[in-house]
């Protein structure tokens, strides 16, 4: 009897073995995923005839899906969403607490539901909601999100929930006003400062910018004096679009008075508070006294620029302060009503002076420039000044002043211990004299000196980090071209010499490039030697992905990324590539490479004007619509691929 009863236990168990195998196998889609603990709750409840719209439960928190996410919140007043990705470390550590706010939710009176969403997995919903970074929490409110930015805790997820719970809560009024036609000009006009955007509803990344740009205008709104942010639905009002230049979408320009200025800050909340915090101010700063003049020149690093003028109703004033606004990022400027300041300047009202500081003078060069403000004196005419006298015959190049006044080329450069302080200035303007007697005789070209040690990675990738010299020189050229000096000890007729063979295009650029690969894959491999033949063909479109070998989010878009060349493989006006950053030169400017990945689609008849991909979502989908939207020439229909 015993037998008998042990042999029917085993056969219970095997069938229930088999039982659960078969579940699994016959139903993989509804596997809890990489968050499960390792249990098999949740698969006792499935069954073949699930048709998705079920809501599991994984340790208190709700399990919310592109099929029930609708049906779900149909009858719910408050839910907390979290949009996460399996791969998250920030998601994973966030896990214990998450299920924590979940049971305390749970007996709230009434109980908020507390759910996650795996936005790789539902990208209708990841799309659907504009979620671009892990963890981002939404808090659902009668079916329309309400954005969390607050502290990532428990205490302040769960009083932000019950405060939105509240049933007399209303999301508040939006701080962004709204311009029309009919409101645009008395309100711009009329405002000493104001942002104003140019959307497309239908614009991936205008919604994407809204909830930042609504964010930031909440809290500029209280600043004293408040700094409005304004909107225009340019497929609403195309008249002011038209009027103000507005190409592409978002569009972003600052007025002051109603005279528009380009908006070159950055596109989220703190960024954008901080950006217009500064532009409200003057863009230019009084001077009182020659002390101040004296301070500058002694120990400045830039151009010293100063307007003289009479008082404060002084015609050229307001020309120079508009001039002043529109490269306010890019300069220091002063203003002075002082005699005694105009007689040490030399200089009556009505003028502009500028002057270097006196570390960088030179019997080459004048000690200052100054330009008389006319009735007749455009704006730009002042902006053209402050251009072209900005930098001495030989600046100190460096990373703080690189992208602001280093950007002309050809740029001839020379390496070496650059130290202005007391002990090592003598040593630092011994070489600067030598380059300085080179530098008179070739005005059409920019001279730098910079320190080796602030330039070591470009000296690494020109060849001369290992050249055994104390000064080291090299010319980079147009479309990212670098031509370094053959190591020699370093005079002015060897660097003469130098500049000299470039200019008569004797030197060779020198790029740095992995060996040329066979390219039989849909995606071809661009190296340094192969860019200029591959992603500057005037003949074909060409989308370009820069990565890193070590980069995880490059690794993540490997196989959709490979599935976009399958996709266009049979394209001859199309190629989609890719090319290691690390171990390549990228030899065109146009082409900057700042993180990993960065997709660039290089228009055939554009090659120098490459669209940069910045979209949220790096997949098939989106990189197709990407591509499709600026391709010149698709030999099938759009909607056939």
């Amino acid at each position: 009897m015993k037998r008998i009863t042990l042999l029917f236990i085993v056969m219970l168990g095997i069938a229930h073995f088999v039982a659960v195998i078969r579940s699994e196998d016959d139903d993989p889609a509804e596997d809890i995923g990489e968050w499960d603990d390792g249990g098999d709750e949740g698969l006792e409840d499935e069954d073949d005839d699930d048709d998705g719209t079920e809501v599991k439960d994984e340790n208190g928190v709700l399990i919310l899906r592109d099929s029930n996410f609708d049906t779900f919140m149909e009858d719910k007043d408050t839910v907390l969403v979290e949009f996460y990705a399996p791969w998250c470390g920030h998601c994973k550590q966030f896990t214990p607490e998450y299920e924590k706010i979940a049971q305390i939710l749970k007996e709230n009176d009434p109980p908020i539901p507390v759910a996650k969403v795996d936005a790789t997995k539902e990208s209708a919903l990841g799309g659907r909601f504009e979620v671009s970074g892990y963890p981002t929490f939404k808090i659902m409110k009668k079916g329309e999100p309400v954005e969390y930015d607050g502290d990532r805790t428990q205490q302040a997820i769960v009083a932000r929930v019950k405060e939105v719970a509240q049933p007399d809560w209303k999301p508040p009024p939006e701080a962004t006003l709204v311009l029309t036609k009919d409101n645009f000009d008395e309100i711009v006009n009329e405002a000493d400062i104001i942002l104003v955007e140019f959307y497309a509803p239908w614009c991936g990344h205008c919604k994407r910018l809204a909830p930042e740009f609504e964010k930031a205008a909440q809290e500029l709104s209280t600043r004293t004096p408040p700094i409005p942010l304004a909107k225009v639905d340019a497929t609403v009002e195309p008249d002011l679009a038209t009027k103000y230049g507005v190409s592409g979408y978002p569009t972003l320009k600052i007025f002051r008075k109603g005279k528009p200025f380009e908006y070159t800050g950055p596109r989220e909340k703190l960024g954008i508070v901080d950006f217009m915090s500064d532009q409200a101010g003057t863009p230019s700063k009084q001077i009182q006294t020659v002390k101040q003049i004296q301070e500058l020149i002694k120990d400045g690093d830039d151009a010293v620029i100063v307007g003289v003028f009479t008082d404060e109703g002084d015609a050229a004033l307001e020309v120079y302060m508009e001039a002043c606004n529109v490269l306010r990022d890019d300069y220091r400027f002063r203003h002075t009503f002082s005699s005694d300041v105009a007689k040490f300047l030399k200089a009556s009202s009505g003028q502009v002076v500028m002057m270097q500081p006196e570390k960088f003078r030179s019997k080459h060069e004048p000690e200052s420039w100054s330009l008389a403000i006319k009735d007749s004196t455009a704006s730009s005419e002042i902006q053209d000044f402050f251009k072209k006298n900005v930098l001495p015959l030989v600046g100190h190049r460096k990373q703080s002043n690189d992208a602001k006044r280093y950007t002309k080329r050809p740029l001839v450069v020379v390496y070496y211990g650059v130290d202005f302080s007391f002990d090592y200035r003598v040593a630092t303007q011994f070489w600067r004299g030598k380059v300085l007697e080179v530098a008179k005789d070739f005005p059409e070209y920019t001279f730098a000196i910079a320190d080796e040690e602030d330039y070591a990675d470009e000296l690494k990738s020109l060849g001369l980090s290992d050249s055994g010299e104390d000064v080291n020189a090299a010319i980079l050229g147009d479309g990212g071209k670098k031509y370094p000096m053959e190591p020699e000890e370093l005079d002015s007729d060897v660097l003469r010499d130098f500049v000299m063979a470039f200019k008569k295009g004797k030197l060779k650029p020198i790029v740095k490039s992995q060996p040329i690969p066979k390219n039989k894959g849909p995606v071809k491999v661009v190296v340094g030697k192969t860019f200029d033949d591959i992603v500057m063909d005037k003949k074909k479109d060409v989308l370009i992905e820069f990565y890193a070998p070590w980069c995880g989010h490059c690794k993540k878009l490997d196989p959709d990324y490979n599935a976009l060349g399958k996709k266009y493989k049979n394209e001859k006006n199309l190629v989609i590539a890719k090319m290691d950053a690390t171990a390549n030169d990228v030899p065109h400017d146009s082409y900057k490479v700042e993180g990993f990945p960065t997709i660039y689609f290089a228009p055939r008849n554009k090659k120098e004007s490459p669209v940069k991909f910045e979209g949220g979502q790096r997949d098939l989908e989106t990189l197709s619509t990407f591509l499709e939207e600026h391709a010149t020439k698709l030999s099938q229909k759009k909607d056939e691929l």
